[in-house]
C-alpha cells in the first residue's frame, strides 16, 4: 500500500518588508500544523519581505537570508517536521558591484534540520528580471526527502511543462511550488475581459500538470486580498 502523507500548505499574507512578523507567524503555523499530524509545512514565495525591490532596504533585508533559513532548520528540527520555507530571497555580493545578485530560492528542509536540496527560480516573471538572477540553463533535479523524490519549481515556472517532464523523468512523484500570483499579473485588457482570469489560469494548469505527469502537485500561494489561487493540492494516479 502507497505511503499517506499530510503536508500543510500555508497560506501566509507576508507584510511588505516585516520578515520578522512573517516569520513570527510561520513559525506558528508550522508548530500548529505539527500538532495536527503533518509531514511536511510549505509557505509561499517572498513570504518573509513580500515583493516591493524598489524600496531602498530590499536588499538590506535580503542580505539576512541566511540567518531565517537557519532559524528553519531548526524550526523543523525542534517540532520534527520537513519544512519548504516558500522562498527566501538571497544577496550574494560579488568582487564587483555589478557581480552582486538577489536570488529566489526554495529549499527542502528535512524532520532532522538538515537542508537536503535547493532550487533557484529558473523561469522569471517580467517584473522580476531588472532584479533577479534566473538559474537559466541548470537542470532540475528532484531531491531524495522522507516523502519520496521531489521537485521544487517556483511560480512562473508553472507556465513551462518541460520543467515539470524533465523532473518526472527523472523519478520526482511530487512537485512542490511556492508561489507570489495575483488577480492583478493580467493586463489591463485581460482583466476587462475576465477579472478572474489568472485564477482561471491557474485552476486549469495545475490541474493539467498533474494530469499529465500523473504526480501530486503542491501549490502554495501567498494569502490576502486579490491572490489568483487558493493554496492547493492536485494529485494524479499513475
Amino acid at each position: 500500500m502507497a505511503p499517506v502523507y499530510k503536508i500543510a500548505v500555508i497560506q501566509l499574507h507576508p507584510k511588505p518588508m516585516q520578515p520578522e512578523a512573517n516569520f513570527s507567524k510561520a513559525a506558528a503555523f508550522i508548530a500548529r500544523a505539527s500538532l495536527r499530524g503533518a509531514h511536511l509545512a510549505v509557505l509561499p514565495e517572498y513570504h518573509l519581505t513580500n515583493w516591493v525591490p524598489a524600496d531602498p532596504n530590499f536588499v538590506g533585508l535580503c542580505a539576512q537570508w541566511e540567518t531565517y533559513l537557519r532559524r528553519y532548520q531548526a524550526l523543523a528540527k525542534e517540532h520534527n517536521i520537513c519544512i519548504v520555507p516558500g522562498t527566501i530571497v538571497e544577496w550574494h555580493q560579488g568582487a564587483r558591484k555589478e557581480e552582486d545578485k538577489l536570488i529566489n530560492v526554495a529549499h527542502f528542509i528535512d524532520n532532522k534540520g538538515d537542508i537536503l536540496g535547493s532550487y533557484q527560480k529558473k523561469n522569471l516573471w517580467h517584473p522580476e528580471r531588472p532584479h533577479l538572477t534566473s538559474s537559466t540553463s541548470a537542470p532540475h533535479t528532484p531531491i531524495p526527502t522522507p516523502l519520496g523524490p521531489v521537485g521544487l519549481l517556483i511560480c512562473w515556472d508553472l507556465a513551462f511543462p518541460e520543467a515539470f517532464r524533465e523532473l518526472i523523468a527523472h523519478g520526482a512523484r511530487l512537485i512542490i511550488i511556492p508561489t507570489f500570483w495575483t488577480l492583478s499579473d493580467c493586463s489591463a485588457y485581460g482583466l476587462a475581459l475576465n477579472p478572474r482570469a489568472e485564477a482561471l489560469f491557474l485552476e486549469s494548469v495545475l490541474t493539467a500538470r498533474a494530469f499529465e505527469n500523473t504526480c501530486a502537485v503542491v501549490f502554495a500561494n501567498a494569502g490576502g486580498r486579490g491572490r489568483a489561487g487558493r493554496g492547493v493540492m492536485r494529485g494524479c494516479r499513475g
